[in-house]
């Protein structure tokens, strides 16, 4: 009867060269790891891709604004006339209603400007005074030496100051010319934009259809809620600024208004940097006291939209944390300056609620319009 022969002993010293166990916890770890890390060079690369096109992913992204925002218009109109007509009234309408806000900004800063160069002197004049009072104490000739400073610093950089002018013309053009994309993609996307969405849905796969067709739903439906939400918040917010501002006598209220529409674009922050230009311009003109009167107002209205517009407006159309909104805010910013700060709070809330309809736990949608 011949021996049994054993089997060398492993370099690990288990018999057989058997693989030592890994536990449970760190195989699943890895596999989630690995996974991780593909999703993470994915999105990076995507990421990388849209940087090298920014300009086109914004003007798409303003096209789908001005389409949500005048869609349901030429909706209405489309019923007295003929759709193309309907949605050139509604694009034109809008572009007449834009430059007419801008128009009358415009020749209200020219009325003001002659008066407003006289208070913004005395005013500084009026800050330089209570600086060289207790408690601040200040020299006498401390502006005038910081005026000198400021001088031959703009002088040294003369040829820094004229590229960086030059540079904000190409800079210009550029942003013209996305508009002029953007305003070209609005016009396909409110009037055929369905036809659209379905030709895209007909080229995919037939398993995949289904997905794409609940996910473009959802995503539809809470983009438009946002978008209508966040212009009735903002307008809410700039006629408040507007009454408050021209009640309190301080000049400039229409365009400080306007800025303050604009700036409620930006959630959680927007609101605040506006007013707190009015506040500068309010202590320049007014004084200090003025000044500290649109302090308050920015908490009151601060409060206002926190607690109350927000809450009651935007609460049906987009569901996220007021943590996770501010970390999009700050993390759009981060990631692409102004433009991420707008537009991080509807992706993510697109995102979100994509997930929530294809795990089909999300609210009825409807078919996006």
């Amino acid at each position: 009867m011949a021996a049994s022969v054993e089997p060398p002993p492993s370099p690990l010293g288990r018999p057989g060269g058997e693989e030592p166990r890994v536990p449970a916890w760190l195989r699943t770890a890895g596999a989630y790891a690995w996974r991780i890390i593909a999703v993470g060079i994915v999105v990076r690369f995507a990421f990388s891709v849209l940087g090298q096109f920014h300009r086109i992913a914004v003007a798409v992204f303003l096209g789908l604004v001005i389409a949500a925002v005048l869609r349901p218009a030429a909706g209405l109109l489309a019923r007295f006339m003929p759709r193309p007509l309907a949605v050139a009234v509604a694009i034109v309408g809008g572009i007449v209603l834009v430059l007419g806000a801008l128009a009358l900004v415009g020749e209200t800063v020219a009325d003001q400007r002659s008066g407003l160069e006289r208070e913004f002197v005395a005013g500084i004049d009026r800050i330089e005074r209570r600086l060289e009072e207790p408690p601040f104490r200040l020299p006498a000739d401390a502006f005038a030496d910081l005026q000198s400073r400021i001088g031959k610093l703009l002088s040294s950089h003369r040829s820094t100051l004229i590229s960086t002018a030059l540079s904000g013309a190409s800079r210009l053009l550029e942003v013209l010319t996305v508009l002029a994309l953007a305003l070209f993609c609005a016009v396909f996307f409110t009037h055929s934009g369905e036809r659209q969405w379905r030709w895209v849905c007909d080229q995919l796969p037939d398993g995949a259809r289904q997905h794409v067709t609940v996910a473009g739903r959802a995503a539809w439906r809470t983009f438009t809620g946002y978008t209508h939400g966040i212009l009735l918040v903002a307008a809410t917010n700039a006629v408040l600024v507007g009454i408050a501002l021209f009640a309190l006598g301080v000049p400039l209220a229409m365009p400080l208004a306007l800025l303050e529409f604009l700036a409620a674009f930006i959630p959680l922050i927007g609101s605040p940097i506006a007013l707190a230009v009015a506040a500068v311009v309010a202590l320049a003109s007014k004084g200090p006291l003025i000044a500290l009167v649109v302090v308050a107002l920015i908490v009151i209205i601060g409060q206002i939209e926190g607690h109350l517009l927000h809450p009651i407006v935007m609460s049906w159309a987009v569901r996220l944390h007021p943590v996770v909104v501010a970390l999009a805010v700050v993390g759009g910013a981060v990631a692409a300056g102004v433009i991420g700060a707008v537009v991080a709070v509807p992706l993510v809330a697109v995102v979100w609620s994509v997930y929530q309809a294809l795990r089909g736990s999300g609210d009825r949608i409807t078919t996006p319009a």
